[in-house]
This record gives structure tokens, C-alpha cells and sequence, in this order.
């Protein structure tokens, strides 16, 4: 059993995990968030806030701090968090898992178009429709800054970065959403088209459900590849059996 676990959290399913391994006895666990949403919520166990300085910089607070299993939890876009996590772990022998929630899956009535970027997303939208709602998160909007003749509506936790679009109009808020909410919000804001990102989970998956009712197209942005060598688990049980660990109480 491992007596001291670093999650690099960030998501619903790092919160889940950490509550699970805090009501182990023999288990200390430790949350640490990059700092970029301002009011992150309660954690169970310890928590530490801001980077690591890089792969080597981690590997050195793994053995500083006797870590015993390090799970990656951060969200499917933290790419340079992952890659840093993956060999700060192989340069410390120090056990690894990286834990990742489904990728949504465009259903029947879909209308939906992949792309691998943010720019090439930017690049899809003007023969698309002209009122964007992008909930690609508060950062990167810059690739979307020069499209002057279209409107926006960003939604984010916490306010976006600029540069931005010179039209937007800007919401700040937090999911779970539902499907009414989000219609209502697409309606009253005469939504032509949706960008987001592949982030995957029920909290902001209304959204899709509600362009798919109205028909708008969806404009879904792919995650980066894993590193090589690297497969992930889905879930929270997932992580815990690749750390050798049963449900918590024996459930």
C-alpha cells in the first residue's frame, strides 16, 4: 500500500480520489493544483499550490517528500503537466498513473467537426456561423482575437486572458449545467455555433446536448496524445487498482 501519494488535481475525479485516499488509514495524500482557478474549493488531505519548476524540479519533490505512488489527474489538455509528471516518475522510479475521463462521442443528429487546435478551430468558423459560444476555458482565445467580423460569447470559471475577440461578451460560471440552461442561454443569445474543447464528463456536456436539439454545429477541438509509452484509466477505480488498492471499506 502506498503511504504517500502526490494527485496532480485539478478535476472532479482528482477531488474523488483524494477523498477516497484520505479516509485510509496509513495513507497520506497530497492535492497540488497549478493555481489557475482562484477559488478551487476544499480538498481533502494536504494541498500545495503552483509548479514544480519543470520535470526535474518534480522528481525532486517526489523524493524530497518520499512519494510513494504519483497519479496525474490534471485536465485531458494539461499536456506539459502530463509529460512533466510521466518522467519526473521514470527518472524517480517513483509509480505512475495517469487518470482520464472519457472523451465525449458525437451521437445521431450531431453535427460536429474535429480539429486538433484552437487555431484551426478559429479557421473552421467563419463558414460556420458568425454568434460563436467558445468554451474552450480562459485561456488561448487569443487564436480566435483576429476574427473581427464575428460575435462571441466566452464562458469561463475565471475571467479570460487577453487578447480577445473584439466583440465578446463574457460569462463567468461553473458547471454542472443542464440541458435547459444551456438552451436557454444558446437561445437568448441567437448561438449560430459551439467550439469546446474534447474535456470529456457530465458537468459541461449539456451543452452538446442542446446544440444537438437546436442543430447547431459543433466545432470540438481533440486532445493531445499521451506521452509515448503512456495508457491511462477512465476512472477513479481505475487508479486505484493500477495502485493496488480496493474500494475503500472493502465496498
Amino acid at each position: 500500500m502506498p503511504a504517500h501519494v502526490l494527485i496532480l488535481g485539478g478535476t472532479t475525479e482528482a477531488r474523488r480520489l483524494a477523498a477516497d485516499l484520505a479516509a485510509r488509514p496509513g495513507v497520506r495524500v497530497t492535492t497540488s493544483l497549478a493555481g489557475r482557478v482562484s477559488r478551487p474549493g476544499t480538498l481533502p488531505g494536504k494541498v500545495r499550490t503552483g509548479g514544480f519548476g519543470g520535470p526535474q524540479g518534480l522528481a525532486g519533490w517526489l523524493r524530497a517528500h518520499r512519494v510513494d505512488a504519483l497519479v496525474d489527474a490534471t485536465h485531458p489538455f494539461a499536456e506539459s503537466i502530463t509529460d512533466h509528471a510521466v518522467r519526473a516518475a521514470r527518472a524517480t522510479g517513483v509509480p505512475a498513473v495517469v487518470l482520464r475521463r472519457p472523451g465525449w462521442r458525437p451521437g445521431p443528429g450531431d453535427r460536429w467537426y474535429d480539429v486538433p487546435s484552437l487555431a484551426e478551430a478559429a479557421e473552421a468558423l467563419p463558414g460556420l456561423g458568425r454568434r460563436v459560444f467558445l468554451t474552450t476555458g480562459r485561456l488561448g482565445l487569443a487564436a480566435f482575437a483576429h476574427l473581427t467580423d464575428l460575435c462571441f460569447l466566452v464562458r469561463s470559471v475565471d475571467p479570460p486572458e487577453p487578447p480577445l475577440p473584439p466583440d465578446t461578451r463574457v460569462v463567468l460560471a461553473r458547471g454542472p449545467f443542464t440541458v435547459t440552461g444551456e438552451a436557454e442561454l444558446l437561445r437568448a443569445h441567437r448561438i449560430d455555433v459551439l467550439v469546446t474543447k474534447d474535456s470529456g464528463g457530465e458537468a459541461t456536456a449539456a451543452k452538446l446536448t442542446a446544440a444537438r436539439e437546436l442543430g447547431l454545429p459543433v466545432v470540438v477541438v481533440r486532445r493531445p496524445a499521451l506521452p509515448a509509452g503512456v495508457t491511462a484509466v477512465p476512472d477513479v477505480a481505475g487508479a486505484l487498482e493500477r495502485l493496488g488498492l480496493g474500494p475503500a471499506g472493502g465496498r
